[in-house]
């Protein structure tokens, strides 16, 4: 899995090593020596996990995180921490990090955590763009297809449709059919899945 890992350790040593190993397995790193930094080039920064060491010199992980406040789906924060830092580590957790780590640790265990927090991040985006087509698709119905669907969400039989809307069951048939072509729906569960997606029918 392709992605940005946002390094911060005041570690030269530690940041190095770690964007060297990242770099291999093929992720694109940007280091930063503390959290000042990388919350500076947070505004233009790409969306990615950031992986941070817990205890720092004037701003530490748990500050970053409450500065990161509302950013944390975007930028999922791994910590790093020693191991008589665990319960700030675990505070951390609490306040929105989606993993920690201890030192010292295997390649292959941060790189696990790392692929996994960008694995959700990539799910949360193709998440938010099928919502966005169904809001497009749904904005893009007539008014009578709307009627119709809104009646089909409601759980409505097509003759209880055709009885409210004052048209005949076939001409209703029509229009779901219609209803599913441009919503992109396979059947009448996904019709309704995303209908409810894009927010229901206003």
């Amino acid at each position: 899995m392709s992605g940005v890992v946002h390094v911060i350790d005041d570690d030269e040593a530690v940041r190095d090593s770690l964007a060297f190993m990242l770099s291999v397995r093929g992720l694109t790193v940007r280091t930063y020596a503390d959290a000042p930094s990388f919350l500076e080039a947070l505004p233009t920064a790409e969306s990615g996990c950031v992986v941070t060491d817990v205890q720092m010199p004037g701003m530490s992980g748990l500050e970053l995180l409450r500065r990161m406040e509302g950013r944390l789906e975007s930028f999922p924060v791994i910590v790093l921490t020693g191991q008589a830092d665990v319960p700030m580590a675990v505070e951390a957790l609490k306040g929105g990090a989606s993993d920690f780590i201890e030192k010292p640790f295997e390649g292959d265990v941060i790189h696990g955590a790392i692929e996994s927090a960008l694995g959700r991040l990539q799910g949360q985006a193709q998440a938010s763009q099928e919502k966005a087509d169904c809001i497009r698709r749904l904005k893009a119905l007539a008014p009578r297809e709307r009627d119709v669907l809104r009646g089909v969400v409601a759980g409505q039989s097509n003759k209880m449709i055709a009885r409210e809307l004052g048209i005949s069951p076939r001409t209703i048939e029509t229009y779901r059919a219609n209803l599913m072509t441009k919503m992109r729906a396979s059947n009448l569960s996904e019709l309704v899945r995303l209908t409810l997606l894009a927010g229901g029918v206003d």
